[in-house]
């Protein structure tokens, strides 16, 4: 079985030993990760342990990781397509149009609304992993998803930071 890491809106201009930790923590066990946007800053990709890394800009990223990562893109593995986009504009259809950006994949990953879900919606596979630095005014904690992959099948869930990182 691959196991994927997803997170999403880390919203940091730099890498904290704190973010560090909760990365080994929660990506421990998979073989790669998906950054679905709003990292910030391009340099936060670095805090993964040498695993490849699926990232892609949002609309809080500077300019310089524009420039570096795509909009959108699909990836391939194990025979499963995968659609990587941070999302844009009001909450309510967010989903309606991702479908319209990747239409033939097994899987849409996206961000931007700070609202974990994982579900399906016909055979398609929707994941969005909140915000992996927590969110809400009560200081809701950060969430983040793990995609997994075997021959015949991709599921996925949601995670809850630990208290103790």
């Amino acid at each position: 079985m691959t196991q994927i890491g997803i997170l999403s809106d880390t919203h940091l201009g730099n890498i904290t030993a704190s973010f560090r930790k909760k990365c080994a923590e929660a990506f421990s066990g998979c073989d790669a990760v998906i950054h679905a946007g709003d990292l910030t800053d391009i340099s936060i990709l670095s805090s993964f342990g040498g695993k490849e890394i699926y990232g892609v800009h949002g609309n809080m990223c500077n300019l310089a990781t524009r420039q570096i990562l795509p909009e959108t893109r699909i990836i391939y593995l194990h025979g499963y397509s995968i659609g990587i986009c941070h999302g844009a504009g009001p909450r309510h259809n967010i989903e309606a149009r991702l479908l319209t950006f990747f239409p033939e994949t097994d899987c849409i990953v996206y961000g931007h609304t700070h609202v974990p879900v994982c579900h399906r919606t016909g055979s398609t596979l929707f994941i969005n992993p909140g915000s992996f630095q927590g969110s809400g005014r009560y200081g809701a904690p950060g969430t983040y998803g793990i995609l997994f992959i075997e021959k015949n099948s991709i599921k996925g869930s949601i995670h809850q930071i630990a208290d103790n990182i």
